[in-house]
């Protein structure tokens, strides 16, 4: 059933806003006002309000689900994130993901794929490193 080899990319250009950035922190549980308060977070050495690192992990997330669901049933199995440079809650981004091993798995009948991930800023520079291990199957 294999349908994904390595060396497939996907990505997603992304623009965040202020707005969303806090709600989504909020929803998360995440209250810190660097996500909040654009005076307080002024004050920091970011000089401006961030996204949250659970926002950023989950657009990457989202992304492999949009991706492979077209493919058949998606699961995910495990990711793992390196939060390298700070995400402002109003920057445009690019999220990418790359393939680098799929092998069918029959006892959990579908095909297991294994990503590398970022996050990229405009100017190129990684803000977020990923891993991440998806089983796509033909039905859940």
């Amino acid at each position: 059933m294999i349908r994904t080899k390595p060396h497939e990319r996907f990505s997603q250009v992304l623009s965040l806003t202020a707005s969303a950035t806090s709600a989504f922190a909020y929803a998360a549980g995440d209250p810190n006002p660097v996500h909040h308060d654009a005076l307080y977070a002024a004050t920091t050495r970011f000089g401006r309000l961030l996204a949250s690192g659970p926002q950023t992990a989950a657009h990457l997330m989202g992304l492999t689900a949009a991706h492979f669901s077209k493919r058949g049933a998606m699961l995910g199995l495990e990711f793992s994130f390196w939060f390298r440079r700070p995400v402002y809650a109003d920057e445009t981004i690019t999220l990418e993901w790359l393939v680098v091993a799929a092998k069918h798995n029959p006892r959990l009948n579908g095909d297991v794929i294994d990503l590398h991930g970022r996050i990229r800023k405009k100017t190129g520079e990684t803000a977020v490193g990923a891993k991440g291990r998806v089983l796509v199957t033909e039905a859940y």
